[in-house]
């Protein structure tokens, strides 16, 4: 009998050690998975950003208001570059000559006006390339964008607004973000409502994002 009670003491004994050093491991295990899966989301979200801000400069000041057809307008807009060759001195630009100006007369083939206003070393020729190709690496799936990794499957959630500064302009703004419940599926329930019961606490966004559909912050990510 004194056998058994022994037996029993020590599986108790050893069963509470595994209970304070799981306590004490899965805060540690957590932050390391959190980590390696946040860093995941903040590129998937850069990525995003950069297509975002090009899709703006391309289409009057506004942003999409969906993942499929930013995901298009990535799989097949095009980027303009400009090489550049020579610059225009203080007195050419004195005399009116602005950048446009003196392309235009060089892409004229005017030889007389090229030479009366000293552009003959001037030169902006322009390329366009794929924006796919210039934007990311080697590889990249356009597709991609629209998922969170780690979610098993759930997309990012975006949207699009305006905002007006205090002296009238209308200026649009956008949200795009992945919330702590979705990239951090699968690791611990009760890390995850942690981090979410805080950021509620304090009004913040649960999990990461870019952008602000309350005030331009220029789509910085809530991390930066």
């Amino acid at each position: 009998m004194k056998t058994i009670i022994n037996v029993i003491l020590a599986v108790s004994a050893l069963g509470l050690l595994y209970l304070c050093y799981n306590s004490l491991m899965e805060p540690i295990q957590f932050n390391e998975m959190r980590a390696a899966r946040e860093a995941a989301v903040k590129e998937r979200l850069i990525q995003i950003r950069e297509a975002q801000e090009q899709f703006k400069n391309q289409n009057d000041g506004f942003y999409c208001d969906s993942l499929h057809k930013l995901i298009d307008f990535v799989k097949t807009a095009k980027i303009a570059f400009v090489s550049k060759e020579g610059v225009l001195t203080d007195e050419q630009m004195d005399k009116g000559l602005t950048e446009s100006s003196a392309a235009a007369i060089v892409n004229s083939g005017d030889a007389k006006a090229i030479a009366a206003n000293g552009l003959e070393g001037f030169r902006r020729d322009t390329t366009w390339v794929a924006l796919i190709d210039s934007l990311y690496e080697d590889g990249f799936v356009a597709d991609s964008l629209a998922f969170i990794p780690f979610s098993e499957g759930e997309q990012f959630e975006m949207q699009v607004s305006h905002v007006q500064t205090r002296s009238g302009i209308t200026q649009w703004v956008m949200e795009c973000g992945a919330k702590y419940a979705q990239y951090l599926k699968g690791t611990s329930k009760r890390e995850i409502y942690n981090l979410t019961d805080e950021a509620d606490k304090m009004s913040r966004y649960p999990g990461l994002k870019i952008g602000d559909l309350y005030s331009n912050n220029n789509n910085a990510g809530n991390w930066e």
